[in-house]
């Protein structure tokens, strides 16, 4: 559907330019009336046996406009002449005509394939931009020189008598539609005063006068309004935070009016991925549009569907720069730059134009490719009290779906528990606060592969707020039930939503010890590092690392193979930083220190993140290093000073470190100079480390400052 900012420009009462809805088109270079009779032939087609459920009077009259242009059209056509010697003036007026069609049928299309709700919501709005096109034609019939062109007498008198009409036509607004609209701000309303509206109106509104009939539509209507808030501009109204309370109103609806059962048919195999639309035919629009340059990725030269900011600051479609990742490149595809790191970040910006210049053009767009990575937009607005008290009333319904419902009516309540859980911490609150924790604990075991894998998420996006994690773990067998998900779970994002939520538990100290304690966790979370998939990875490190800075831990690690695993995990570049935080702070103790330097491939992985690590990465290399000749004696020290490259890497750390990479790496120097046995060759670090020295003071004598690694939880 169009995207309301299209017409943004009609709701001020001023016309879109060209560009906001076509690419520059010379229409001299074709076949002027034949191009423009399709457009309108087209429109006819499609809408003339419309049933438009709103703006049903000022579709039909724009309609019934487009059908007399159609005529004109037509006879110009058939005429001799055609268009090659009508007057300057008629052409330029079919040029603009050309324009108004256009416009016509997009917004022809976005009343007929947008959801109810959204065109309730807008409807002052969207009849403005009716009345806004009515304005126009009738200024275009004003210009168009109906005396200079030879016209029949029965298409002159239907120009005239259409000049007529749309000179006296007035804004109209449909009052009953608008009674509907109020109806349903009042419904809000009462959500708003702390009462839940009567179960009899609710249903009268949604099912009779709405005619939303089932569970499908229903969610249909909810993910549209979802689109919108995503695709907001912030003089839209209704405001994002009135949206939101409307979206969960209705959810709650979609539970109270529709029950569970209905919304089962294809929860097994996964989500179901909406039709494509289209505003315009493929021929039409290869014909007219062209891909804007900076729409376009560098690698692919293809249209960007999922756009993402590189370390250079770069932009390229997420598949191409991550399969250019992935075949092992550590440069800009487009400026040869070295690589800072391999973060991903959106071009939410960029995305939201193409988004709108796709819509605009009918150009094909898979709305999926893009709502997944838009991921939380309209989760961050502020809840008003509506949709807090929305969703309350959704989460009682769900928990008690989930305490004596089906087993299939049991994952669809798993998996709606897992949505409110991602939108604020007044969500995680009450729905813990409810009661839901013990019931998606039993759900963890389910033999049904969807209703684990949204329980377990459920549960992770529920222990973000800090609350909750003593509510998960004080949860008898919670805790065992998460590892066993992690070990055996059925589907890979199950198990990698298990780790993330031991990693979210662990942010609480005393949980450290409890977590890698429990049968199994430490060496699961080792076994996802080793083989998991490049988000596995990313979870089992930072729990991982989250249990090393637990002291007591540091046996249980070792005796798990975390230790190999974390060693082994520092040729990968995603988690490379991670794990060699968490080594820094198992070869902290002599234990630790010993395990790392039994590992053949701790210190030259190490000395690899040295040479081509990120600046942080780096930093932790270097520290790992230092605090291994701290705690493991003349063997580990030997070792490190017999790595080969190293004094040239200590220099080049010393002169362009960040601060605390340049600290560790002069603190290093000295361990060197005091070892009687060291071989490194101290003439290549003489400036460096007298210019590092300048720098430090005597507190480098003792280990200072935490490990430097980045620490985020995302809701799923």
């Amino acid at each position: 559907m169009a995207s309301g900012a299209i017409f943004s420009s009609l709701r001020r009462r001023r016309s879109p330019t060209l560009d906001a809805f076509l690419a520059p088109v010379d229409l001299s270079d074709v076949a002027l009336v034949q191009t423009l009779l399709s457009v309108a032939r087209e429109i006819v087609s499609c809408f003339s046996n419309r049933c438009f459920f709103f703006q049903r009077k000022n579709s039909r009259s724009l309609i019934r406009r487009v059908e007399a242009f159609q005529s004109l059209l037509e006879y110009l056509r058939d005429s001799d002449s055609g268009s090659s010697c009508l007057p300057p003036t008629a052409v330029l007026c079919l040029k603009e005509l050309y324009l108004l069609l256009y416009r016509s049928k997009i917004l022809l299309d976005y009343c007929a394939q947008s959801s109810k709700l959204w065109l309730l919501l807008q409807n002052h709005s969207i009849s403005g931009h009716f009345h806004d096109l009515n304005q126009e034609i009738s200024t275009l019939l004003d210009v168009f020189p109906v005396k200079d062109v030879l016209l029949s007498k029965d298409i002159r008198e239907q120009v005239q008598l259409l000049q007529k009409q749309s000179r006296r036509a007035k804004l109209f607004i449909d009052m009953k539609d608008d009674a509907l609209r109020i109806l349903f701000f009042s419904f809000l309303d009462e959500f708003d005063n702390g009462r839940i509206p009567d179960s009899a109106e609710l249903r009268s509104f949604y099912v009779e006068k709405l005619q939303i009939v089932d569970a499908d539509s229903c969610r249909t209507e909810i993910e549209a309004l979802e689109e919108q808030i995503v695709n907001h501009e912030g003089d839209i109204e209704p405001t994002i935070s009135v949206l939101n309370g409307l979206v969960a109103m209705t959810r709650y609806c979609r539970f109270l009016l529709f029950g569970f059962e209905e919304d089962e048919l294809g929860q097994e195999n996964g989500s179901r991925k909406k039709p494509k639309k289209r505003m315009i035919t493929r021929e039409i629009a290869e014909t007219f549009f062209t891909v804007p340059k900076d729409f376009s990725c560098p690698i692919s030269l293809d249209l960007m569907r999922d756009p993402v900011i590189i370390s250079t600051g770069q932009t390229y479609d997420r598949s191409s720069i991550s399969r250019w990742m992935e075949e092992g490149h550590t440069t800009c595809p487009k400026t040869g730059q070295l690589l800072a790191h391999t973060r991903l970040v959106p071009n939410r910006a960029l995305r939201n134009l193409i988004v709108q210049w796709c819509t605009a053009h009918g150009v094909p767009l898979d709305p999926s490719e893009v709502m997944d990575a838009m991921g939380e937009g309209f989760t961050t607005a502020c809840p008003t009290k509506a949709a807090v008290e929305a969703n309350r009333a959704t989460a009682k319904l769900l928990i008690q779906q989930l305490a004596g419902g089906s087993q299939a009516g049991k994952t669809v309540a798993a998996r709606e528990i897992r949505l409110l859980a991602k939108t604020g911490k007044e969500n995680r609150s009450f729905i813990a606060e409810a009661g839901a924790i013990p019931y998606l604990r039993n759900l963890l075991s389910s033999p049904n592969a969807v209703a684990q894998e949204n329980s377990v998420t459920a549960l992770l996006n529920l222990s973000i707020f800090d609350k909750n994690k003593s509510r998960i773990m004080d949860e008898e067998g919670c805790l065992g039930s998460i590892v066993d998900v992690l070990r055996f779970g059925h589907t890979t994002e199950a198990r990698e939503n298990a780790a993330a939520t031991l990693f979210s538990l662990s942010a609480v100290h005393d949980y450290k010890k409890i977590i890698a304690d429990e049968m199994g966790a430490v060496e699961a979370l080792a076994g996802l590092l080793r083989e998991g998939t490049p988000r596995g990875k990313k979870d089992a490190v930072t729990a991982l690392f989250n249990l090393s800075t637990h002291p007591e831990n540091c046996g249980r690690m070792i005796e798990a193979g975390a230790v190999t695993a974390l060693v082994g995990a520092l040729g990968n570049e995603g988690v490379a930083e991670e794990a060699a935080g968490a080594l820094v702070l198992i070869v902290r103790q002599p234990i630790g220190a010993k395990a790392v330097v039994n590992e053949e491939a701790a210190v030259a992985g190490l000395i690899g993140m040295m040479r081509c690590g990120t600046p942080r990465g780096k930093e932790n290399a270097v520290a790992a290093l230092l605090e291994l000749c701290r705690s493991g004696g003349s063997v580990a020290t030997e070792r490190v000073v017999k790595a080969p490259a190293l004094a040239g890497l200590l220099q080049t750390l010393l002169f362009t470190g960040t601060k605390r990479a340049r600290r560790k790496a002069a603190s290093l120097a000295r361990v060197f100079q005091r070892c009687e046995h060291a071989s490194l060759p101290y003439g290549g670090l003489g400036v460096g480390y007298a210019f590092a020295d300048n720098s430090t003071t005597a507190r480098e004598a003792s280990f200072a400052g935490d490990v430097s690694v980045p620490m985020s939880i995302s809701v799923l």
